[in-house]
């Protein structure tokens, strides 16, 4: 089945900020931040093709892969932004930078990294087994693999039951997301590595981590950090992988002051 972006929605006014959301999830993650945002910026939280209420297409053979993914959103906003992405969102912000220069005034990456996998080089990431016990058991327990992962990104977080019960309760308010959008956002994950296409990123970035993120290790943001040239990293402190939902007022914060700055 081919997956298709096409919905956001969109409040406020002044400079445009879109919003982009993690594996598995949708746009109505950001909502407690992109309301406070909405008072300084023009705002934007989409849902990923086959997400949320983005529909399944047949007719309009495309994949999901990271390039289709950017490609869709570069023709929906053609104007200059502030793209901010968070964990898978993030790789999707990092490539659209690449890829579409002229349409990323700033890039703001949320608990992500340029490969999310353990490979030769490469310690600060997840096992490659893990993602694939993850795609295995969505074929058998869709819904509770989804909430394992869940509990995965939490682990360690201040707030973590709080946060928790947040995303549990979000996670299926928008419908339940396309078997086939997940199992292409794991091979997303499993397979794409941009650390050497770093270097070309010429957005001010701004890298958001959580201190105690498990799934997204802080090397990989100081990493993300070191090797953009207009990089500069944010750590808040007690989060882990959802910052944005643990500790919104000190992201609200950091992302005002950039985009401000």
């Amino acid at each position: 089945m081919n997956l298709h972006f096409d919905h956001y929605e969109s409040a406020g006014s002044g400079s445009p900020l879109l919003l982009i959301h993690g594996w598995g999830m949708h746009g109505g993650m950001w909502k407690n931040v992109a309301d406070r945002l909405a008072q300084h910026f023009n705002v934007y939280a989409v849902d990923l093709p086959g997400h949320g209420y983005s529909s399944r297409e047949r007719e309009l053979n495309r994949e999901f892969t990271l390039d289709s993914i950017v490609d869709q959103l570069s023709e929906q906003f053609d104007e200059p932004l502030t793209v901010c992405g968070w964990s898978l969102g993030g790789q999707v912000a990092l490539r659209w930078a690449l890829r579409h220069p002229q349409q990323v005034e700033r890039l703001v990456m949320v608990a992500s990294t340029p490969c999310f996998v353990r490979i030769d080089g490469w310690r600060y990431a997840l096992s490659v087994e893990i993602l694939e016990e993850f795609a295995a058991s969505l074929q058998h327990h869709y819904a509770l693999t989804l909430k394992r992962f869940l509990s995965l990104q939490l682990r360690g977080s201040e707030q973590e039951r709080e946060v928790l019960a947040i995303l549990r309760d979000g996670l299926f308010s928008r419908g339940e997301p396309e078997l086939s959008a997940l199992q292409s956002g794991l091979e997303i994950l499993r397979d794409s590595d941009l650390r050497s296409a770093l270097p070309e990123v010429g957005q001010p970035t701004l890298v958001l981590a959580g201190e105690r993120d498990t799934l997204i290790p802080l090397q990989a943001s100081q990493y993300l950090a070191t090797q953009i040239p207009a990089g500069r990293l944010a750590t808040i402190e007690g989060a882990a992988h959802a910052p944005f939902l643990s500790h919104p007022d000190e992201f609200v914060r950091l992302l005002r002051n950039f985009m401000e700055g």
